[in-house]
């Protein structure tokens, strides 16, 4: 299972967060079975959106991410909760467009202009929403303007995902760093320094570092405690009761026209590859409960 590393500079002023997501991401691409661009997309995202569910503090709250774009990928949502459990998708998984001329994946281009919309739910009427145009669409830019905007928090990120020749996941990771309220400008300027000078975080993995190690580079020179960690992992909590739940939103009328044309019903959840059979009894029943309904 993979941890999210945190430590926190004795002075209280810098947070950081980072997480090997080589698990997670690996797992998404065998459910989706998606091409390396979207793969590198997907990753990104569930990992940053991973660091930020380990963020929330109620057993029941958690966090949506959706990432749409005018490009061939479409969008990607990714799903985290405070209990370490993540997951996504994206729209088109098995889009494939040319690389950069660098030879690196071109997530901007997959996935164009849009938008980078975060939704947290902690249990209040109404969930809490935030959302920022893409910047660039390379996701950890995005994530770090997003901070910038909508939350007012100095943050640096960074995100990776390496994609082997077999299309599987080699290795994933990222960190969030953030300055706290009343850390001075040198501490900053320290801090842009050293994420400056910092190789990709695919290059120190594939290097043998760890997280930790990791963490130990990004807060070089300063002071700090570790944190407890938080395990995190890919894992989908889809059920007969959310399918059902989702087949009643379409209405009596939808219902009885797939009963009418197909006499069941075949659901495949988006997050995982399991696939729900509605027979005919049970498509019935629902009619009827949707029909019941004043």
């Amino acid at each position: 299972m993979a941890m999210i590393k945190r430590a926190i500079t004795q002075d209280g002023f810098i947070r950081a967060y980072c997480l090997d997501s080589t698990d997670i991401c690996g797992t998404a691409q065998r459910y989706h079975h998606t091409s390396p661009v979207a793969t590198a997309a997907l990753g990104r995202t569930l990992t940053m959106c991973a660091i930020m569910g380990s963020l929330l503090k109620g057993a029941q709250d958690s966090l949506t991410v959706l990432i749409k774009g005018d490009g061939p990928l479409g969008g990607i949502v990714a799903t985290a909760n405070s209990q370490g459990k993540v997951k996504g998708y994206v729209y088109h998984p098995q889009v494939d467009i040319p690389n950069k001329p660098n030879g690196k994946l071109d997530v901007s281009g997959a996935i164009g202009n849009g938008s980078l919309s975060i939704s947290r739910d902690l249990g209040l009427k109404e969930p809490y929403m935030g959302q920022v145009p893409l910047v660039t669409g390379e996701i950890a830019e995005d994530f770090t303007y997003y901070y910038a905007m909508s939350e007012q928090t100095p943050t640096a990120i960074a995100l990776g995902v390496l994609v082997d020749v077999d299309y599987s996941v080699k290795c994933a990771g990222g960190y969030m760093l953030q300055l706290m309220p009343g850390a001075s400008d040198a501490v900053a300027t320290q801090l842009e320094q050293t994420v400056r000078s910092l190789p990709p975080v695919t290059e120190l993995l594939s290097d043998g570092m760890c997280a930790e190690d990791i963490l130990a580079k990004l807060l070089h020179g300063l002071p700090y405690d570790c944190m407890e960690d938080i395990p995190v992992k890919y894992e989908c909590d889809c059920s007969m009761d959310r399918i059902e739940k989702a087949l009643l939103s379409l209405g009596a009328k939808e219902l009885s026209d797939i009963l009418e044309k197909d006499g069941q019903a075949e659901l495949t959840c988006q997050f995982c590859p399991k696939v729900y059979h509605v027979g005919k009894e049970q498509l019935e029943a629902l009619i009827e409960r949707c029909s019941g309904v004043k």
